[in-house]
């Protein structure tokens, strides 16, 4: 992709990407922008040459997912926020994606990553086990746990 990392390109890209899996870890939308920016300036203080878009895409999801995992697990940070309520005026219409993403965020972290980078980035799961460092045993058994939880959560036939 070319000698010099043009930073500004990469964040316009990937930017919105970055931000929802930083969403999907931390909860809130200023600890995500937090985390995003974080990320970022991991790439610009340390510069890498990437094979492809899809690479460069891979390392940020990968990188935010750190970045998040050691804001989550810092001494100093107690997670004390909760999901701001999101009730419908009339119950019945409830959004059922709202209900869905809502119970992704719930998930312990190690599925976190596997349902994100499945399910909202299209990645399969050799790919993501090439990602995270994982067998892609691993990644399908994460996955067909966190459906499971998912399921109980939501409701859903057992």
């Amino acid at each position: 992709m070319g000698d010099a990392l043009d930073i500004e390109a990469v964040f316009r890209r990937h930017v919105k990407t970055v931000y929802r899996v930083c969403y999907s870890f931390m909860g809130s939308a200023a600890d995500a922008e937090d985390a995003t920016q974080a990320t970022f300036m991991r790439l610009i203080d340390h510069p890498r040459t990437f094979e492809s878009e899809q690479h460069e895409k891979a390392w940020l999801i990968v990188c935010a997912s750190n970045v998040c995992k050691d804001v989550l697990k810092s001494a100093s940070r107690t997670r004390v926020t909760a999901m701001p309520e999101r009730e419908p005026a009339d119950p019945r219409q409830a959004d059922p994606i709202d209900a869905t993403l809502d119970a992704v965020l719930r998930l312990p972290v190690r599925y976190k990553d596997v349902v994100y980078l499945h399910y909202y980035e299209g990645y399969k799961t050799g790919e993501i086990a090439e990602m995270l460092g994982e067998n892609p045993s691993t990644v399908r058994n994460r996955l067909r746990d966190a459906r499971a939880l998912l399921r109980k959560t939501l409701g859903g036939d057992e």
